[in-house]
């Protein structure tokens, strides 16, 4: 056995950050400034803390949120686009004791899988569902998803979301608060230090609530897409914080299965 120094505990006390081992060597391919990256951190890290990776089945579709079959260490399933929460239904039926998780995107969860979504929460499947919402498809294009605020460019939509021919902007994380099959609901998001920490401590609230059986946890986490705003990535943190954060104010929605009043 190798003898411990002095200069080994000095830097272990020292020591700052360490990458999880859910992580894997892959180096991240997101564009740079991207939310999904610190995303992708905060679940391995929760998962490394609660000692589950070998219990933890991820699902992921279609979009930027597939790529994270390259970067978790986990046993990982791809669902056709948006169906998502209808694949982590029937994992989770077959394998209770397992920590089943989806990992989805605004284009894919409140679009095309706006259906799975909805049905999985109102029958309150044992699941974590994190939801990614940058407001636009970010892979395909920078289309114009549910998600768009009023106002805002899209490849779809070069001159803004107008409200009278296309509708408003859907708020899927208040719309299945209102399920009874949802027990936590609450949107954070990852564009600084503190709000990571948020963020993690949403993230491990939702595992533990699958742990106890208490049906859904719907973790939103409104994020940036530097590449379909056309924005440089402080830019687009700063458009964000402007712009999103009033129409998808951060903060819990639904405790311990209760609405939370303003």
């Amino acid at each position: 056995m190798a003898e411990i120094t002095i200069k080994d505990i000095i830097k272990e006390e020292n020591l700052v950050y360490k990458k999880s081992k859910v992580l894997t060597n892959n180096t991240m391919s997101y564009c740079p400034g991207c939310g999904h990256g610190t995303a992708h951190r905060l679940i391995a890290e929760v998962i490394e803390e609660m000692d589950i990776q070998s219990e933890t089945v991820g699902v992921c579709p279609v979009g930027c949120s597939v790529l994270m079959y390259n970067f978790l260490d986990l046993d990982m399933q791809q669902a056709a686009h948006g169906r998502a929460p209808a694949l982590a239904t029937a994992i989770k039926r077959l394998m209770p004791e397992k920590f089943v998780f989806t990992y989805q995107g605004d284009g894919d969860l409140a679009a095309i899988g706006t259906a799975e979504t909805i049905h999985a929460c109102n029958r309150g499947e044992n699941i974590t569902i994190i939801f990614v919402n940058n407001g636009i498809y970010g892979m395909t294009g920078g289309q114009m998803a549910p998600t768009t605020l009023k106002g805002m460019p899209a490849s779809t939509c070069p001159y803004g979301r107008d409200i009278e021919m296309m509708g408003n902007p859907l708020k899927m994380t208040e719309l299945v608060s209102h399920l009874a099959g949802t027990y936590y609901v609450t949107r954070q998001s990852v564009h600084s230090p503190a709000n990571v920490r948020k963020a993690k401590k949403a993230i491990r609230q939702a595992f533990e609530n699958q742990k106890l059986k208490r049906g859904v946890s719907f973790v939103e986490i409104v994020s940036n897409c530097n590449s379909g705003w056309k924005l440089p990535p402080v830019k687009a943190n700063e458009w964000m914080v402007e712009n999103m954060f009033p129409f998808y104010p951060l903060g819990d929605i639904k405790v311990d299965g209760q609405l939370v009043t303003k």
